[in-house]
């Protein structure tokens, strides 16, 4: 009886011990299924979450859109939206940034062709696609959305349209445009093509000025945008009708954050997935943490000095209409050390509007000849306005314009610590050459208000001098156009005006031969230079990081060197997110995630099952030897 009593304990034993593993391999299932972070806090739901069955992103952007409408929105956050939510008419390709025909296309058009003459372009519209409740896109919709923006003047696109006569569905697969001159950018400017069943329901003028797009809006490409709760998040959910396939990704965030430092410690902490707008301190706290990628992106953009060049209304000091006034300033700015201070190195300084070391056949940058280049040397710029007949009459230190002191107004933007930074060292250089400087801080909002105000319904810009910066496209032209005279009180933010450069921006705008094209764009560029509208600073890069533990599928526009998470073109910007995916679990047990901890687990209880094996198999032989 006894032998029988201690024999049934060690059964007991070992059935014991294959419960604990097996209730360990459970526990350690069910940590793996909830291992997400807690929620931010701002009532979004938490980073790499799968909630419901909801596969869940979380990017961090210190810029929140302005406006969800693409005929009044202009920050680059709004664009990113509109680039994932509406279809472009001409895909390129994602690495090579290349316009691409066939069924392979990431655009509508599947295929095209322009007659010898260059005015009228024929285009095939893929079949099948969807607007996002259900409606079909057809060529009418990419017709309509040519016609709207033409008709109406709505100038966030009238550069991409210029020269457009009309837009003729001619069958659901088939739209051809006329267009006046030969159009040389048809196929690289980016237009969002927008559902007609929607839009002919708003007037141009309501377009312009006060439709809201509230979400949900309709759109046909992989996201909608679903909610925006203003100073926190904007939401998309995956379209899952997408004619490409529905992304992996099926609700993706953009959460809005004021302090860049709270967005890099909630990246650390998994509360996000990604980030952009980074700081050099930020960057390089992010170089060696496991699980994170951090880039520096040599971008296609600028940053610079805008003057209020307006020579018509306006509360801006009257000394800089006066281009000479503003050449001078260009030896007073100390561009390296700008880009070394401010910009912690990730930055080169900047020569002309069209970025350097970017484009590639043509490159569209000219680079100033040596004995038109500006270099930083105050003494110069001191000697340039004395001949320009700005002096101090008076022996106070300050120089005077028509027997008064010369006071300008040099606003910084309060989303960006760079711009603050470069606000300080601009200001000090201004003042060491005889200039008196009053600093002042503001929000995107307000600086808006003042580069735009008007005084009794008539444009009158209001503030001097302002620091900001600018994305560029893959074609050279909306840059350039933003300096024509149509575009004051448009997309021009220095009001500014030649008739030279307008004629050349005519010419260069129906050039089909890129060769032709770039010797006008290189004057065009010249007579920028010279009259100083804008002083550029800085080519700045991007930084941004994400999170690489959990996820995988990040891939670059341009390939290798350009942004993974928000690349600016809409040409291909929408692709980014769609090639997003989380790890397989396979993946993670390869690279010691949690199915790791969970096999060892196992394991360790398999060992213990068999040292209780071994102790009932020689505590049993001496027992049957008696017997």
């Amino acid at each position: 009886m006894k032998q029988q009593r201690h024999v049934r304990h060690v059964l007991v034993l070992l059935l014991v011990g294959a419960l604990l593993v097996l209730g360990l391999a459970g526990a350690m299932e069910v940590a793996g299924a909830s291992e997400s972070p807690a929620p931010a806090g701002d009532g979004s739901p938490s980073a790499a979450a799968v909630d419901a069955g909801k596969v869940m992103y979380k990017v961090g952007i210190l810029a929140e859109p302005d406006n969800l409408n693409p005929f009044i929105g202009y920050l680059w956050s709004s664009f990113e939206i509109w680039y994932l939510a509406y279809d472009p008419l001409v895909g390129f390709d994602y690495g090579e940034l290349k316009p691409v025909k066939g069924e392979d296309s990431p655009g509508l058009a599947t295929d095209w062709t322009v007659t010898p003459d260059g005015k009228t372009w024929t285009f095939t519209i893929r079949s099948g696609v969807k607007w996002q409740d259900g409606q079909p896109l057809t060529a009418k919709d990419v017709a309509f959305t040519y016609n709207y923006i033409n008709e109406n003047q709505l100038s966030n696109f009238t550069t991409a349209t210029e020269g457009i006569k009309s837009a003729v569905a001619v069958d659901d697969v088939t739209v051809k445009f006329e267009c006046s001159k030969p159009k040389a950018n048809m196929l690289t400017v980016w237009v969002p093509i927008l559902p007609e069943h929607i839009w002919s329901k708003v007037s141009g003028k309501d377009a312009a000025n006060k439709y809201a797009n509230d979400p949900p809006f309709v759109g046909s490409g992989p996201f909608q945008c679903v909610e925006w709760k203003k100073n926190s998040f904007v939401k998309l959910a995956a379209n899952p009708s997408y004619w490409r396939g529905a992304p992996t990704i099926e609700e993706l965030f953009f959460d809005y954050y004021t302090n860049p430092d709270t967005m890099v410690q909630d990246l650390k902490a998994g509360t996000i997935d990604g980030a952009t707008g980074l700081l050099d301190a930020q960057y390089r706290q992010l170089l060696n943490v496991p699980g994170i990628q951090a880039r520096t992106i040599n971008t296609n953009g600028f940053d610079q000095i805008g003057f209020n060049c307006y020579t018509g209304p306006s509360r801006g000091n009257p000394v800089l209409k006066d281009w000479k006034f503003r050449q001078a300033l260009n030896w007073a700015i100390d561009k390296d050390k700008i880009a070394s201070v401010s910009y912690g190195g990730h930055a080169a300084p900047a020569t002309t509007i069209i970025t350097a070391d970017y484009y590639t056949d043509p490159d569209w940058h000219w680079e100033p000849p040596t004995d038109v280049a500006y270099g930083f040397d105050l003494e110069m710029a001191k000697q340039k306005l004395d001949e320009a007949g700005y002096k101090d009459t008076d022996g106070d230190g300050v120089r005077d314009y028509q027997g008064k002191p010369i006071d300008l107004r040099l606003w910084a933007r309060s989303e960006s610590t760079i711009s603050q930074s470069v606000s300080k060292l601009v200001a000090g250089s201004l003042k060491d050459v005889g200039l008196k400087v009053t600093l002042q801080t503001m929000d995107d909002g307000a600086l808006t208000d003042q580069l735009y105000a008007t005084k009794n319904d008539v444009f009158n810009p209001d503030y001097d001098l302002f620091l900001w910066g600018w994305y560029s496209d893959l074609d050279p032209s909306p840059i350039l156009s933003y300096f024509t005279t149509d575009q004051i009180n448009g997309w021009s933010d220095c009001a500014w005006s030649n008739k030279e450069y307008d004629e050349l921006y005519l010419q260069q705008s129906e050039a089909i031969d890129p060769t032709e094209r770039k010797a006008l764009i290189d004057k065009m560029q010249e007579i920028i230079y010279r009259e100083s509208p804008y002083i550029p600073t800085v080519y700045s890069n991007d930084l941004e990081a994400y999170n690489i533990d959990k996820w995988e599928g990040y891939e670059a526009s341009p390939s290798k060197i350009g942004n993974v998470l928000f690349p600016p073109y809409g040409q291909a910007g929408n692709e980014n997110f769609l090639l997003i995916q989380p790890k397989t679990a396979a993946t993670t047990a390869d690279e010691g995630g949690g199915n790791t901890a969970l096999w060892v687990a196992i394991g360790v209880g398999v060992v213990i099952v068999i040292l209780l094996l071994v102790l009932v198999l020689r505590r049993k032989k001496p027992q049957t030897e008696e017997g």
